[in-house]
Order: C-alpha cells, then structure tokens, then sequence
C-alpha cells in the first residue's frame, strides 16, 4: 500500500465531468491515481478521459483476469491508501450503507481498508429525502469521510444544495485526510 495510491471511483451523475478536473489535478499533486468507472458514469464521461488523465487503464469489470487476475476489488484494495467516490451517487450510497456489492466500485468498497471519501451529488430533492440521509448518517458512523455537497444550479435546471463539491475542493480534503 502507497500513501501516494489514490482510487477515484466514479458514479453515473453529471458532475462525472467534474471528476475528470479532481482526476487531472491529483496527478498533477504527485499522487498515483486508478480510477473506477460504472457503468452509469460511462453514460456522462468516457474511459479515455480517465485514461490519458492518468496514464493507467480505468477498471471496470470485477473479473478482468488480464489486468487484474486476482480480482480487481482485492488488487486496488491492497494498492491504494485511500478511495474517493466522487461523484457519489444516492445509489451509491444506499449500495454503501447496506453491504451490497453487485459492482466493481461496490464490491472494492467492502473490500477496502484504507480512508473512504465520498463527495456526493444529486438534485435536492433526493439529498434531502431521509432515507438518503439515514445512509449517509450510517456511513459517517462507519467511519467515512465526506465532502458535502454545495449549494447551487443544479443540472435539474433549480438551485438547491446537491451539488458536487468543486475538485480542488475534494483534492484539498485528500490531501489533508494523507497528512500532506
């Protein structure tokens, strides 16, 4: 494990474009970046991206027995000091809080021992919704760390808090939560 291995996974919201700017400036701060893709964020932001972003193949399938033959949840979670979900998706979160792992990224989280940040995004509606927020208070009891969501235009064309935190924001925080 490297205090300088960061995974970033990334979930199917629209502020997946915004991943690709905390992608591009981690790399740019000297850390060591895989990122994981869903399948939803592939809908909003292409493999490619990630790729050149971080001159690495992105994963994505939990069986790839070429690049990951002992499974790619066990390999990055052995590699990595820490694991950033941003965006984190109500999904996401709701897959978090209650164990299910029918994924990549939600297997790799159980299987994760290193920090977790999560920086979620979502329209304010289902942020404030409190089935959303019992997750979100269960993982903070798990020992996850967030990112809140701003205030903000939203793409659902309202304001309202849901908004993505802005990268340099999210890098800052993983700076701080390695100690540097």
């Amino acid at each position: 494990m490297s205090e300088r291995e960061i995974v970033v996974g990334v979930t199917g919201g629209v502020a997946a474009f915004k991943s690709a700017q905390l992608v591009s400036q981690l790399v740019q701060n000297g850390y060591n970046v895989t990122v994981v893709l869903t399948e939803a964020a592939e809908q909003f932001v292409g493999e490619a991206t990630f790729a050149a972003l971080t001159r690495r193949p992105v994963a994505r399938k939990v069986f790839d027995p070429v690049q990951f033959p002992l499974g790619a949840h066990i390999e990055l979670s052995r590699r990595a000091t820490l694991l950033c979900v941003a965006p984190a998706t109500a999904d996401f979160l709701a897959k978090a809080a209650h164990g299910l792992a029918d994924d990549l990224l939600s297997t790799l989280y159980l299987a994760f021992t290193g920090t977790i940040l999560v920086a979620p995004a979502m329209n304010s509606e289902m942020w404030s919704k409190p089935v959303v927020q019992r997750n979100i208070t269960q993982l903070r009891a798990d020992g996850v760390q967030f990112v809140d969501p701003d205030e903000g235009w939203l793409s659902c064309r309202t304001r309202g808090v849901g908004r993505m935190a802005p990268p340099e924001t999210i890098a800052a925080s993983i700076a701080r939560l390695l100690g540097g």
